[in-house]
């Protein structure tokens, strides 16, 4: 579902990764460990086609979904609206209906008609997570999903993220938290 060779990553005019190889396929997890600063973040916007390698290549089936640092929600709006914008551009077939079924996955059904810029830095990320859900995608790349997470909605997070895999899905998480993601292969940068 993804793969590199050769990857090599630089941010800011600074060598972060060099001659990488990696592959994730379906139902396959990559979990990206290292100091801040390493390059996690970076790598992942590579893999996203968000950034240029310097060199190497960057292969990807299917459709993918991206979850950064930033919530990417508009804090004026109500959540459910929010999420319903994203998943219309993300054409997701049945949008409200998905949008309905991640908010209830990440806890937050209950919230659906808070605006945005209410929700806690938790209620934050794991509304950035129900975008992802939301999405349909077949490969998920999260940058620090538990970051602000209580205890709860990291075991929430490993669920899904388990439940995607199961469902043929694919994902790469970048974490300096512990986070349980059964046989997944490891980048330490």
């Amino acid at each position: 579902m993804l793969s590199a060779q050769g990857l090599t990553v630089a941010r800011g005019g600074r060598l972060l990764i060099e001659a990488l190889d990696l592959a994730v396929p379906r139902g396959g997890a990559l979990l990206v460990r290292g100091p801040n600063g390493a390059g996690k973040s970076s790598l992942l916007r590579v893999l996203a086609g968000l950034l240029p390698p310097v060199a190497g290549a960057v292969t990807r089936e299917g459709t993918l979904a991206w979850m950064g640092e930033a919530t990417a929600l508009d804090s004026e709006r109500r959540l459910g609206a929010a999420l319903r914008f994203w998943a219309t551009l993300d054409r997701a077939a049945g949008a409200a209906l998905r949008v309905s079924a991640a908010l209830a996955a990440v806890g937050l059904d209950e919230l659906d008609d808070v605006p945005v810029r209410l929700l806690s830095t938790g209620q934050r990320r794991r509304a950035a997570l129900a975008r992802v859900v939301a999405a349909g995608a077949d490969l998920w790349l999260l940058d620090e999903p538990a970051s602000g997470l209580d205890a709860a909605a990291v075991a929430r997070l490993e669920a899904l993220i388990d439940g995607h895999r199961g469902g043929g899905g694919a994902v790469v998480v970048t974490t300096h938290q512990p986070l349980a993601l059964p046989d997944a292969a490891t980048v330490t940068l």
